[in-house]
């Protein structure tokens, strides 16, 4: 069951506008290395901007329509230019139409309207995370319709009878989300809740009557609401008392509203999909996996059910046709995962992306009446070929108590007993997240040019039960750090890694707990690279945004409440122990990062700086908490092979 805590870490995906506080290196040429096996195939080694001149491509909500009216058209957001902009790819040859051309702020597909093809697009400011909801016209014009200052918007879903469409806001007051539906043709809107409660604003049926509201109680304990709208002086009833700490998610309504999907813990270790039937107000079991439900959703009709699975870090996907109640035979895909499946408007096609660790996700569209698909993109770098590429393996280890401990092992192929490589421990961020195969721009990068990577998914990471998920709770910078040391030391026991030659690396929580493992664990890693990284708690968590009011208890409850807990945030923040840091660091950081504030990296630096420790320093200026913008990716990924070169590397040989 997914925390209800803020999850910290947006992502790595995307980095123009850099201030370069340390060296980083020119793009090389690409050259051909011949690894020690005689058998092995010469592997080209390329650059980062090689890397990432492959193409992002993104499909619309899942709440929204991604086929145009005629079905001609598939709605995608795409970095072709190095900026997510929004594009109709035609499912005719995948040529494609921009639809917006900006080249400063990363611009997103929401939906297209339900009977022409005007669009709502969404967009913040330089990664500030303030969303605004656009529309485009048809004559290319570009509307905001969540105009203001400080304010965040979102898209919900489209009413049934496609007059109007609901957004929510936190306009009224920072700290609640209110609920309007805006009219298709004036984008008049009306409130139609005002969240005075500060409960987590989940989804509204599509006929405007029932709201889904939740209300942590804890990082494991949650509570889902359900509100009759039509019902004059109604309240959010409570629909799902229990004991002890169960966690509840919304999935959404099923489509004829009479029901409400929602995911919970409550009977097993792993999440799965129940069903709260609204007029005879009880509950019963939707969907039962042997790993955790992501998510369930339905085609407009409601004649086809979507859901997804998590098994061991992979999403396995499925469609039931409700009508027949037969799984739908899906033709072969190339790749692995399948994701962001969307129906036509006839619901004789779906769109979805498919994705391995050697190949970025493309944009497929499959005919459901024949089982034949097209590929309409080719997103990998056609300078770069895919055998280069290192497919990943999900390895587990034992940890400090024997704990068994997953992740995803990236091994060059140029390593071996003869020739071992250096390598990097990967921490993903949260905290509460997971490490998964797929493509990384990053990874492929670092493991082209020798660096074993080695993702591991330390206790309290998400998708391996609940018990394993909380772990970690009130324990951070403790029990999960010495997780990421005993990786660490799972590869200086590989014959074909260099056990002298260990460095750790990690984003958001990732990069606390590189900065925590060098000063509390300081003699486990030769070199970090901290990537917009926590190192003060105090001030991280006394400065969460009034949006995430609704989901504050849960955080402090998992971390702690700065009020009661400082002594032990204290001791735990790396910024308040950097004198024993003693090895190289390299530090990311976005200047317009509202979840961890540039002067968290700053004082770190300084800190380190002070004790005459190399510190290498990256400021983004045009980037917020996870980078939009290829040219800062490329920037901060040639930043990355420099540091390790200097202090790695070559520091080892001399």
């Amino acid at each position: 069951m997914k925390k209800h805590t803020v999850t910290l870490l947006v992502g790595l995906a995307g980095l123009a506008g850099v201030t370069l506080l340390g060296g980083c290196s020119q793009s090389e040429a690409p050259s051909t290395i011949v690894p020690p096996t005689p058998e092995a195939s010469p592997v080209t080694i390329y650059t980062a901007e090689q890397f990432y001149l492959t193409t992002a491509y993104r499909l619309g909500s899942a709440a929204g329509f991604s086929f145009s009216t005629e079905g001609s058209h598939v709605l995608v957001s795409s970095d072709t230019t190095g900026v997510f902009n929004v594009y109709a790819l035609s499912v005719v040859g995948g040529e494609s139409h921009a639809l917006t051309d900006s080249s400063k702020d990363s611009t997103y597909a929401v939906t297209y309207f339900p009977e022409d093809d005007r669009v709502l697009l969404t967009a913040d400011e330089g990664g500030n995370e303030l969303n605004h909801l656009y529309v485009r016209s048809l004559d290319g014009t570009i509307t905001d319709l969540t105009p203001g200052e400080n304010l965040k918007a979102r898209f919900i879903g489209w009413a049934q009878d496609n007059g109007g469409f609901f957004a929510a806001t936190n306009e009224r007051d920072p700290r609640a989300f209110d609920m309007y539906r805006y009219d298709v043709e004036s984008y008049e809107r009306v409130r139609v809740y005002e969240n005075a409660d500060v409960l987590g604003l989940r989804d509204i049926s599509s006929d405007g009557r029932w709201l889904a509201l939740s209300k942590p109680h804890s990082s494991a304990d949650s509570d889902l609401y359900l509100l009759d709208l039509q019902a004059d002086g109604a309240r959010p009833e409570l629909i799902t008392p229990h004991e002890g700490a169960i966690s509840h998610g919304v999935f959404g309504f099923n489509p004829d509203n009479t029901g409400l999907v929602y995911g919970t813990d409550e009977h097993g270790e792993f999440r799965q999909a129940w069903l709260y039937d609204i007029a005879g107000k009880h509950h019963s079991p939707y969907i039962e996996e042997d790993w955790d439900v992501l998510f369930v959703g339905f085609s407009k009709s409601g004649n086809y059910r979507v859901w997804g699975v998590n098994v061991d870090a992979r999403t396995v996907l499925k469609i039931l046709d409700l009508r027949t109640n037969t799984l739908v035979a899906l033709p072969e895909l190339p790749g692995g995962d399948l994701a962001n499946i969307r129906f036509s408007r006839d619901e004789t096609s779906i769109s979805l992306l498919v994705s391995s660790d050697q190949m970025p996700r493309n944009v497929h569209v499959v005919n459901l009446a024949t089982s034949t698909q097209q590929q309409l993109t080719d997103a990998l770098n056609e300078e770069v070929n895919s055998d280069d590429l290192v497919a990943s393996e999900v390895i587990r280890y034992s940890s400090f108590d024997d704990l068994e401990i997953p992740g995803i092992l990236y091994k060059p192929k140029s390593a071996s007993a003869d020739s071992p490589v250096p390598a990097l421990v990967w921490v993903h961020g949260g905290p509460g997240g997971q490490s998964r195969p797929g493509y990384n721009p990053m990874i492929q990068h670092l493991v082209n040019h020798g660096y074993a990577v080695f993702a591991a998914n330390n206790r309290g990471s998400s998708g391996y039960g609940k018990t394993y998920y909380h772990l970690d709770d009130k324990k951070h910078g403790t029990v999960d750090l010495d997780d990421i040391v005993y990786a660490g030391k799972y590869l200086a026991g590989l014959d074909w890694v260099d056990g002298e030659r260990i460095g750790i690396i990690g984003g958001s929580y990732g990069g606390y707990m590189v900065a925590a493992a060098l000063a509390f664990r300081p003699d486990a890693f030769e070199v970090g690279i901290n990537i917009f990284g926590v190192t003060n708690w105090v001030r991280t968590l006394k400065s969460i945004p009034p949006r995430w009011t609704a989901n504050k208890v849960a955080l402090y409850d998992e971390l702690g409440d700065p009020a009661t807990d400082e002594e032990r945030l204290r001791a735990i923040s790396p910024l308040f122990h950097t004198e024993n840091v003693r090895v190289p660091l390299l530090v990311i950081q976005g200047a317009n990062d509202p979840r961890v504030l540039q002067v968290e990296s700053d004082e770190l630096v300084a800190n380190i700086r002070a004790n005459g420790v190399s510190v290498d320093y990256v400021v983004l200026e045009d980037e917020g908490h996870g980078f939009s913008k290829r040219g800062n990716r490329i920037a901060v990924s040639e930043a990355f092979l420099t540091f390790l070169q200097k202090n790695l590397t070559l520091a080892s040989i001399d």
